[in-house]
C-alpha cells in the first residue's frame, strides 16, 4: 500500500508498488485466532503485511515480516491469493483516516498485495505491533471487527483456502502443542470449519490414519474424567498427507 511502511525498510531498494499481506492463524481455548493490528491513535485494524525488498524472494519477505510480528522464525505459511483490483478499495477514505499517522504522499497509486496464511502455536507467538501501529492482538475469528483496506476480502480467502487444504497440509501440527488431547485435535477442526464434527467418526478414523501416538500421559486441571494426551507421528503424518489421506469430515 505504501512506499515504505517502516523505518527498517528506509534506504533499502524496494520492489515498487507490491506489497505482501499475511493472515496469521493460531488455535486457543477452542477457538481459532487471528493476529490483527490497530493503527496508531485509532480503533482500526488490519492484518500485518509489509513491502518486498528487491533482494529478497516472495517466501523471504513473508517469513521476515512475520516473524517481526510473532518473534517465531520457523512458520508454516502458504501463498494462497493475489490481490490485484485497480480499484481494491476507497483509499481516499484510507488516507484521510490515517493522514496523522502516514503522509498521503508516502501511498502507491495503485498496490499489488500477495496473500499468505500461516499457522502458529498459540502459545509460542509473543505478538509485537509495527511502526505503524499501537497494538497487535490475537481476535476470535467470530468477534474479527471491521478491516481496514480490502482485508476482510482477504481473510475470507485465507479462510477458504485453508479449509480447502485440510486433508493436504500438516494444520494440527502447526497450530496444536506438541502434546494434546483428542477433543483439542477436534475443536480446532471444528473451528477451522465453523461446524460440528461426530466425535466417535472423527476419533475412529484418525486413530486408523496412524497419524497420532498414543502417550501414557493424561491431560491435567480438567473437570471431568481426565483424557489421555497425543503427540503426532511426523513421519506417518507426512506421509498420509501426501495420499491426500485425511478426508475425515
Amino acid at each position: 500500500m505504501l512506499e515504505t511502511t517502516s523505518k527498517e525498510s528506509e534506504g533499502l531498494e524496494l520492489i515498487p508498488q507490491l506489497t505482501l499481506d499475511c493472515v496469521i492463524f493460531g488455535f486457543h481455548d477452542n477457538a481459532l485466532k487471528i493476529l490483527l493490528l490497530k493503527w496508531k491513535g485509532t480503533d482500526l485494524w488490519s492484518l500485518p503485511g509489509g513491502v518486498i525488498r528487491q533482494d529478497e524472494s516472495l517466501d523471504e519477505a513473508a517469513i521476515r515480516v512475520l516473524k517481526e510480528r510473532t518473534g517465531i522464525d520457523k512458520i508454516f505459511l502458504r501463498q494462497f491469493h493475489t490481490f490485484g483490483k485497480v480499484q481494491r478499495y476507497d483509499k481516499t477514505s484510507i488516507q484521510e483516516q490515517l493522514a496523522h499517522v502516514i503522509d498521503p504522499k508516502l501511498w502507491y497509486k495503485r498496490a499489488i498485495s500477495i496473500g499468505y496464511y500461516a499457522l502458529v502455536d498459540y502459545e509460542e507467538v509473543f505478538p509485537n505491533p509495527d511502526q505503524l501501529s499501537d497494538e497487535c492482538t490475537w481476535w476470535d475469528l467470530v468477534e474479527i471487527p471491521k478491516l481496514l483496506f480490502d482485508h476482510e476480502e482477504i481473510l475470507e480467502k485465507a479462510l477458504r483456502s485453508l479449509r480447502l487444504e485440510l486433508s493436504f497440509q500438516p494444520i494440527g501440527l502447526n497450530l496444536l502443542p506438541e502434546k494434546f488431547t483428542m477433543p483439542d485435535m477436534m475443536r480446532m477442526y471444528e473451528a477451522i470449519l465453523g461446524k460440528k464434527i461426530d466425535p466417535r467418526n472423527f476419533q475412529k478414523k484418525i486413530l486408523n490414519s496412524g497419524i497420532v501416538v498414543k502417550l501414557k500421559e493424561v491431560k491435567r486441571g480438567v473437570a471431568h474424567k481426565s483424557p489421555f494426551l497425543y503427540k503426532f507421528d511426523r513421519k506417518r503424518y507426512e506421509e498420509v498427507l501426501k495420499e491426500g489421506g485425511l478426508f475425515f469430515i
